[in-house]
């Protein structure tokens, strides 16, 4: 497996990701596995101690850089599950002294008590849903805040003590116009990161049958790429760097998690439809919350397992590389998967360098502000 340390040349650090389900509605455009069984939580919580004791040597022994609470809404657990998690990943773990420990929140659950009594915790950096501040767009979306809550929930959080906030933002949101857009980003408080997302309608949601249905309809690829230019020139004004497709920080406050989804570093995923990734293969829980408590605590089987080769390999490497400023790297090309897998890549790279969509800066291949507005259509040209 020589190929994989050629890859991986980046360190040795891991990260842990833990899937905390429970929500209290559920909105109108998610493809996340949730579920809004809260009465389940407590049976959840000895699940994932569980799982996080039986999975120890996945990572083997590899100092763990980044937590992250994920969902679902993580904010519905009470400060001090939050704390009895990380203590208990403390216990079993070996974590980096400048451990990144992230919690995803709605923001009608950051009252000021709420936030006083996280900061308490070890949780160093809050990642906030306000997708909108636009009240219209959140009930579309059938959010459970309004936007004067979104704003507020920032502020109390700087007035806890928190020093690294990213907020989720979307746009392509049926209705909005590119001046609702920009009234968004006119409205953004100082925040160290920003994830804005394309709305992605996505089959099985609500959203999806209402589109299908004819009752709402989406924004036009115009409309879409004059919102994603004016997000870049947002960026550029409070000095936010553009560092992946739909995420932007100031130096410094980079979410070190993703980056290390993107870097193709180890990550263990605990809970139901949990991901992880040691290099050499692909695991994922059981999707259902209740059949993952039961498998576990039976002693029964609770994920499965892809083992990847070389052209799963390129393959990721391609399409999560070309999604950052740091793009694909010529010697990894070559030395990794050989002349064979280069010469492919150059080949059907060719078209998009001739139209700027592409272009190589040294040793290295990257996307375009105008490649990321296709990157989906040029990955599925590059991928074997």
């Amino acid at each position: 497996m020589q190929f994989l340390q050629l890859i991986f040349v980046c360190g040795v650090m891991a990260g842990i990701y833990l899937h905390i389900p429970f929500c209290r509605k559920v909105c109108s455009y998610c493809d996340f596995y949730k579920s809004t069984m809260i009465s389940m939580i407590p049976d959840f919580q000895r699940a994932i101690f569980i799982e996080l004791e039986d999975r120890k040597a996945y990572l083997k022994n590899e100092t763990i850089d980044t937590i992250y609470f994920g969902g679902g809404t993580p904010s519905l657990l009470p400060t001090f599950q939050v704390n009895r998690i990380i203590k208990h990943i403390k216990d079993l773990y070996l974590l980096g002294d400048n451990c990144e420990i992230t919690l995803e929140a709605n923001p009608d659950d950051l009252s000021r008590e709420y936030l006083l009594e996280l900061a308490q915790t070890s949780v160093n950096r809050l990642s906030i849903g306000v997708q909108s501040l636009n009240d219209r767009d959140l009930q579309l979306l059938n959010r459970r805040h309004n936007a004067s809550q979104a704003l507020a929930s920032i502020e109390h959080a700087r007035e806890a003590g928190f020093k690294n906030i990213s907020i989720d933002l979307i746009y392509g949101i049926p209705g909005m116009t590119v001046e609702d857009w920009q009234r968004n980003l006119e409205t953004i408080p100082d925040v160290e990161h920003i994830s804005a997302y394309h709305l992605t309608v996505e089959p099985g949601t609500a959203l999806f049958r209402k589109v299908t249905g004819g009752l709402l309809s989406i924004a036009s690829d115009d409309e879409s790429s004059a919102m994603f230019f004016m997000l870049r020139q947002f960026g550029a004004e409070k000095n936010l760097v553009h560092y992946e497709i739909s995420n932007l920080a100031r130096e410094g406050f980079f979410s070190r998690h993703n980056t290390a989804y993107w870097q193709r570093k180890k990550y263990l995923g605990a809970g139901p439809s949990a991901h992880s990734y040691d290099l050499a293969s692909r695991q994922w829980n059981i999707r259902d919350v209740r059949k993952y408590t039961e498998a576990i605590s039976s002693g029964g089987c609770y994920f499965e397992r892809e083992d990847l080769d070389k052209k799963d390999h390129f393959n990721e490497y391609l399409m999560v590389s070309l999604r950052t400023i740091w793009g694909v790297d010529e010697k990894t090309l070559l030395d990794a998967f050989g002349e064979v897998n280069y010469a492919h890549f150059r080949r059907k790279a060719a078209p998009f360098f001739n139209t700027g969509h592409l272009v190589q800066e040294g040793s290295v291949f990257r996307m375009t502000a105008n490649g990321w507005l296709i990157s989906d259509h040029i990955l599925s040209r590059l991928i074997i």
